[in-house]
């Protein structure tokens, strides 16, 4: 990815105000404006204030789109501004869309009557001014909040990158010496898998990956285990519908393979399968890893307590809001993990 890019998505992520480019984000600000016209006819003394709810509602609704088009445009300026700077420059932009959109109301007959121009015009900024500061207030308390929930995120993630079981490393470790003589070509590609992983797990937490590299760390990770346990461990791909060039958080999918191999293909002496299979249908992508689920009277490894699960369903959403999860449920005698994402690619 060009460094221009990288930048550029960087500011927009440090920016506390939303893309109001997003059709959800403008549909949120009609919504408002409406509701702002119903208080303000029904705080109306007339007899019958719902003879100006229509021209109430228009009006608004013109200063509602009007300042979300303009923060939307003028956001690339904001984003290389600081927050607080950020902040008063768009107060200033809604506040002056207010004056502007009044000023062209009043001359054109303006619908809340009773006022004298200035009076009028005077009103009007006093209300945006009180609305646009509780927004804004608002809008950077959730930014606040989210950076908040993301670095704790990251640092959780962090910790469980270096996290790698210390008998998987001398394990790799001694059946690659034992390749060097015997098959110096597989235990080459195991060095190479083994260092692959290691690069991986040193990147930053929030440094994305496309799909096929991800799919290319799990495949290296199964080959390394299959060096251990030989033909215990059979594996199933179906992932020929996934798009491979999907921008997806780093290590989605090999702690979820580590676990279905200590968990479900480990403690088996015969073995068992595990079934990688993806899918994009419409708007989602989904990837479903499969393994054996050993029966609670055959003992096994312990439980663990879930954390990699957890952060990597906390990294989806992070990543790819309320759209993106993790689900997990037993399909008779197998274990079955869901990850899934939107299709689209990121802004």
């Amino acid at each position: 990815m060009p460094q221009g890019n990288i930048t550029s998505r960087s500011q927009r992520e440090a920016l506390f105000l939303p893309s109001f480019c997003d059709i959800r984000l403008v549909f949120a600000v009609v919504v408002i404006a409406e509701l702002l016209a119903f208080v303000l006819v029904l705080a109306n003394s007339h007899n019958n204030p719902w003879s100006e709810l229509g021209l109430v509602s228009l009006f608004l609704q013109w200063i509602a789109l009007c300042s979300a088009a303009i923060l939307c445009m003028a956001r690339p300026m904001l984003a290389r501004l600081s927050n607080t700077a950020a902040a008063l420059t768009g107060y200033l932009l809604l506040l002056l869309t207010t004056a502007v959109i009044s000023e062209l109301a009043f001359r054109a007959g303006a619908p809340l009557r009773g006022s004298d121009h200035a009076g009028f015009l005077f009103r009007n900024l006093g209300i945006s001014a009180i609305l646009s500061a509780l927004v804004l207030r608002y809008l950077y308390v959730q930014h606040q909040w989210r950076q908040q929930i993301q670095a704790e995120a990251q640092a959780r993630v962090q910790a469980l990158q270096a996290r790698i079981r210390p008998h998987f490393l001398f394990n790799s470790m001694n059946s690659i010496a034992a390749l060097t003589r015997s098959d110096p070509v597989r235990a080459e590609q195991a060095v190479q898998d083994l260092s692959d992983l290691f690069r991986i797990s040193l990147h930053e937490a929030s440094e994305r990956v496309t799909l096929e590299q991800e799919l290319d760390i799990a495949r290296g990770y199964l080959r390394l285990e299959a060096l251990r346990l030989g033909e215990r461990l059979r594996v199933e791909w179906d992932i020929e519908r996934l798009p491979r060039k999907r921008l997806v958080p780093s290590l989605i999918l090999q702690p979820l393979l580590e676990n279905a191999v200590y968990h479900g293909v480990e403690p088996l002496p015969a073995g068992g399968l595990i079934t990688i299979s993806g899918t994009a249908e419409g708007r989602r992508i989904a990837i479903t890893i499969r393994n054996p689920r050993v029966p609670d009277t055959r003992g096994g490894h312990p439980q663990g307590n879930r954390i990699a699960l957890e952060n990597i369903r906390l990294r989806l959403q992070l990543a790819f809001g309320s759209q993106a999860g993790v689900a997990l449920r037993e399909v008779g005698d197998e274990f079955e993990t869901t990850l899934y994402f939107p299709r689209e690619k990121m802004q």
